[in-house]
């Protein structure tokens, strides 16, 4: 990743941080997608210089990164930001500096409240239909073994229509936990459409972002 365009986040009295990064990073998987090279795969990579830095763990700040100035001048961020306009400010396609860290930041998958107690109520159901206890005592025994939705990972909102549509309970709205690893040195591989490092390639290793 030679290249990188920056985007700062400013949040008001109005519009919170988090709000804010809802909105932003929707629309950057929107571009995303709309630029993909294949299914759910991007040459855009995003990373979070202010990962895990005091007050909102993610920061204010949002890197793009690409290994030609082309390719983010044709993924043409400005466009999809142009209605958070007031709120954003991007910079012009920078020259990646000599850095001596790398980063690879990846999608978690960890079960939200809501998920859990709909595997809850599933397994249940199941249990009673074998069984023939009733639904409340059945979910009375698997509430033992009823796992947490803790997670400290930094995360953010995303809307999802295809998830709105299977669960007629849900809103379509999920969170995507971000986790950071920290390398010495480069991983070449690949990354989602949510700019998140993919472990698709043959040697199954993660992709990395300079860190600077």
């Amino acid at each position: 990743m030679n290249y990188y365009q920056e985007i700062t986040l400013l949040p008001d009295s109005d519009i919170s941080l988090g709000f804010l990064w809802q909105k932003v990073y929707q629309q950057v998987h929107i571009a995303l997608v709309d630029n993909k090279t294949d299914e759910n795969l991007s040459e855009i990579a995003v990373g979070f210089p202010e990962y895990s830095t005091k007050g909102f763990p993610l920061g204010k700040k949002l890197r793009l990164f690409a290994d030609s100035h082309e390719k983010l001048d044709c993924l043409d961020i400005s466009k999809w930001l142009n209605k958070l306009s007031d709120y954003t400010h991007i910079k012009s396609v920078q020259v990646v500096p000599e850095v001596s860290e790398y980063v690879c930041f990846s999608r978690k998958h960890v079960k939200t409240a809501h998920r859990i107690e709909q595997e809850m109520h599933q397994k249940a159901r199941l249990w009673a239909s074998k069984s023939g206890i009733g639904i409340d005592e059945a979910l009375e025994h698997l509430e033992k073994s009823k796992p947490t939705a803790s997670s400290r990972l930094p995360f953010v909102y995303m809307y999802s229509q295809e998830t709105k549509k299977r669960d007629n309970t849900s809103n379509g709205k999920f969170p995507i936990f971000i986790e950071q690893i920290t390398k010495i040195t480069k991983s070449n591989g690949v990354f989602d459409c949510y700019g998140l490092s993919a472990k698709r390639n043959p040697k199954g290793t993660y992709a990395t972002v300079p860190m600077f």
